[in-house]
C-alpha cells in the first residue's frame, strides 16, 4: 500500500494537478517561444550585462534558439510535445527576456501570430516579463485574449530588497513590482511570480518575507520558487569562480521548502519549486541529480515531514 504521493496527493497545491483538474485530465504541454526581445537592463536603456545571474540560454531550449522563425518553433514544439509527453493540448508561452518590451502594436502582431498556430491545440497562453515593463495598455491587450485562452502574465519579483535588486543589476525596485502588480487588482489575467531564494546576503527570516508579501495580494494566482544557481555566461558565474560563495545544498533548500510552505496562502499554485539550468552551463549548487530526481527528493520530504500549503497561513496574518 503506497503513501498519498504515490497517488500523486501532495502536500502542496501543485501545478501538474492544477492542470490535469482544469482540462479535465488532459495532457497539456508549454511550449516556449523565443520572441527575439531583449531587456531594458541589457540594451542600455536602464543599464547593460543584466541581472547578474542571468544567461538567458540557461533556461531557452535549444530548440527555441535553433530556430528563427515563431511559426517553427511552435510547429516543432508541439510536434515534440505530443510525440515525447504524450501531449493533448498546448500553452503558448513566451519566455526568454522581456516579453512586453515593445510597442503594443508589435506586441499584437506577434501574438496573433502565435495564437494562429493549430489554434485549436491552444487553451492557455503565458508571457513572461518585468514590472517596469507592463502598464496599463499592454494589460489590455493581453486582457485581449482572454475570452479564447487562459492567459497568465509571468513577473520576476526575484527579491522583495531593494539593496538585493540593486546588488543584482535587476534594474528596477520593489516598488515597480508592487505598482504593477496593482495594475493588475481585478484583471482577467492570472499573475504568475517568480522568486529566487539563497542570495548569500538574505537570512532565512528575510527569505520567509517573500511569502509574506506574496500573501498580500490576492492577484497573485501562481507563483515560482527557484533556489540560486550559477550559470556560465552570467556575471556572477565569474564571480563566483573567482572568489566561491555559500549556496544551497539540496537538503538545506528542502529544509526551507518546508517552512515556507504552510506560510504560503493555499489558493495559490506553486508551478515549480526548484529551477535548474542544462548540466553544460550549470556551475553550482551542482546537486547530482537530474530534475526528476530532485523533484521526487523534495516532494518526499515534504510527505515525510507532514508540510500542508497554508497550514500557519492564518496564524502569521493575525
Amino acid at each position: 500500500m503506497g503513501t498519498p504521493l504515490d497517488s500523486g496527493i501532495k502536500g502542496y497545491n501543485n501545478y501538474g494537478t492544477h492542470l490535469k483538474t482544469k482540462y479535465k485530465g488532459q495532457r497539456v504541454f508549454k511550449v516556449i517561444v523565443d520572441g527575439g526581445f531583449t531587456c531594458p537592463n541589457r540594451d542600455g536603456s536602464k543599464g547593460y550585462g543584466g541581472c547578474t545571474y542571468c544567461n538567458v540560454d540557461s533556461f531557452t531550449p535549444e530548440l527555441s534558439r535553433k530556430l528563427p522563425t515563431i511559426r517553427e518553433q511552435l510547429e516543432q514544439g508541439m510536434e515534440r510535445g505530443k510525440g515525447f509527453y504524450k501531449a493533448d493540448k498546448f500553452i503558448v508561452y513566451f519566455q526568454p527576456n522581456t516579453n512586453t518590451y515593445a510597442p503594443v502594436h508589435y506586441l499584437k502582431m506577434m501574438y496573433d501570430e502565435a495564437l494562429s498556430i493549430n489554434t485549436a491545440d491552444v487553451v492557455g497562453f503565458s508571457v513572461g516579463t518585468r514590472p517596469d515593463c507592463i502598464d496599463a495598455e499592454k494589460v489590455a491587450l493581453l486582457e485581449s485574449y482572454a475570452d479564447r485562452f487562459d492567459v497568465d502574465l509571468e513577473m520576476g519579483m526575484e527579491s522583495i530588497y531593494d539593496e538585493t535588486l540593486e546588488q543584482i543589476n535587476r534594474g528596477c525596485s520593489h516598488a515597480e513590482f508592487v505598482a504593477a502588480v496593482e495594475l493588475l487588482e481585478n484583471s482577467k489575467l492570472d499573475l504568475c511570480v517568480h522568486t529566487i531564494f539563497g542570495f548569500p546576503w538574505e537570512t532565512e527570516e528575510m527569505m520567509m518575507g517573500y511569502i509574506h508579501e506574496i500573501n498580500r495580494f490576492p492577484q497573485i494566482k501562481f507563483v515560482k520558487f527557484h533556489h540560486l544557481h550559477i550559470v556560465e555566461g552570467s556575471i556572477m558565474g565569474a564571480k563566483y569562480k573567482k572568489q566561491p560563495f555559500k549556496l544551497f545544498s539540496l537538503e538545506e533548500y528542502t529544509d526551507l521548502l518546508c517552512k515556507l510552505i504552510p506560510l504560503l496562502r493555499p489558493d495559490v499554485v506553486i508551478q515549480r519549486l526548484f529551477g535548474i539550468s542544462d548540466w553544460d552551463l550549470l556551475i553550482a549548487p551542482n546537486w547530482g541529480l537530474n530534475k526528476s530526481s530532485i523533484q521526487t527528493y523534495i516532494d518526499r520530504e515534504i510527505e515525510k515531514r507532514g508540510v500542508v500549503q497554508g497550514s500557519a497561513y492564518v496564524s502569521v496574518l493575525v
